[in-house]
């Protein structure tokens, strides 16, 4: 099981305080048998939500990486290749070029000596 990220973190945080204020604050309960079952509570609601937010991220993760691999597939049925021997096929046209980049200037001060 991978490791819950800051955010999950914070989030399974979040919803332990949040839940433990509300449920005291509705409750009213003024034992400590009866704060601690709650607090208890509380606890094991922010682990099901950190939890739930993990598997959440990794079902995410893992439909955008078959979504992405699904997409760079080509499907030879939508988009056929004229063949070589049909002479009425137009010429393909030229693949695009990525611009060039010039490389970044020298600074003078990392020639310092």
């Amino acid at each position: 099981m991978p490791r819950p990220s800051a955010a999950q973190v914070c989030l399974g945080s979040f919803t332990v305080v949040a839940s433990t204020v509300a449920l005291l604050a509705v409750s009213g309960a003024s034992g400590v048998l009866a704060v601690a079952v709650l607090v208890v509570f509380a606890l094991a609601l922010g682990t099901v939500v950190t939890v739930l937010s993990l598997s959440a991220s990794s079902a995410g993760a893992a439909a955008t990486a078959t979504t992405a691999a699904a997409a760079a597939k080509p499907n030879p049925a939508e988009d056929p290749l004229p063949t070589p021997a049909d002479p009425a096929a137009p010429p393909a046209p030229p693949a695009p070029t990525a611009p060039v980049t010039p490389p970044a200037p020298e600074h003078a001060y990392a020639r310092q000596r």
